[in-house]
């Protein structure tokens, strides 16, 4: 998908992703979902439990990420302490550091994707593949169902093109540029355990760092896990690279942090009722 967004007129080449923000049906869920987030980051709770709010969110965007990798996942054993399996545990220590890595991501993007498939791994793959791009013939994890991941080489190519297009910081919405970021590790798989971990944590951190969601108040990873059953074939959309599939994964992405805006303003009405 990067390279036939690089192929394209001067206006695009100066900020390839207009292309995708300009596809039908993109600027209008944009803004929808621009307006319910604006909405949560005004609520009046977040006056005084806004941290709290952002807690709640990250576990229960975790343990959503979790589920869509095909973890059981049970909220009141979690918050009691009794995790064991290893896509919670790793999903956890992902949400439990996404704040720190922040100022890092849009400088080192390559770095940033090692330490977070380091501790999303951490229980599941040996210590010489943590952190490292998979290599020709090692296993690739498919709890989607996307089929074939690309070859590693492949895979490192279009990795370049996304840290290239993070690095020229686009001036399209935070909301394309996440949901770009999302859906082409998803494509490449870069690591073979764990990607979908990485992917929506990567999202959310695009999130934050372009200022939609500035104090971490959305879960996003929640978002996908209650519009599961458009996930994959979203994604399978984009993977084609076709206009309409690359507008209906944006849309989806969309969809899913509008979502999450409404489950943490759940948390912040029930906050307010004590």
């Amino acid at each position: 998908m990067l390279g036939a967004v690089s192929e394209s007129t001067s206006a695009a080449q100066t900020d390839p992703l207009a292309r995708i923000a300009a596809l039908p049906g993109v600027a209008e869920a944009v803004q929808e979902t621009r307006t319910l987030v604006d909405r949560l980051l005004g609520h009046r709770i977040l006056r005084r439990r806004s941290s709290d709010v952002s807690m709640e969110s990250s576990l229960r965007g975790a343990c959503a990420s979790a589920a869509l990798e095909g973890a059981e996942v049970a909220m009141d054993e979690i918050r009691e302490g009794h995790v064991y399996d290893t896509r919670i545990k790793g999903a956890l220590r992902v949400s439990g550091e996404l704040g720190s890595l922040v100022e890092t991501w849009p400088k080192a993007p390559r770095q940033v994707l090692a330490r977070l498939h380091t501790l999303a791994a951490a229980d599941a793959v040996g210590e010489d593949a943590l952190g490292r791009p998979r290599r020709e013939g090692e296993r690739v994890e498919d709890p989607l169902g996307l089929g074939p991941a690309p070859a590693p080489q492949v895979a490192h190519a279009r990795l370049e093109g996304l840290y290239a297009l993070l690095a020229a910081r686009t001036s399209v919405p935070a909301l394309v540029t996440s949901a770009l970021v999302h859906g082409e590790l998803m494509a490449v798989r870069p690591f073979g355990w764990g990607d979908g971990l990485v992917a929506r944590a990567a999202e959310r951190l695009t999130l934050i760092e372009r200022g939609l969601d500035p104090k971490s108040l959305v879960p996003s990873e929640l978002g996908h896990r209650t519009l599961e059953d458009g996930y994959a074939s979203a994604l399978r959309g984009y993977m084609s690279g076709t206009p309409e599939g690359v507008a209906e994964w944006v849309v989806h992405c969309c969809e899913a942090v509008r979502a999450g805006a409404q489950d943490s303003l759940a948390t912040c009405e029930a906050l307010k009722r004590g």
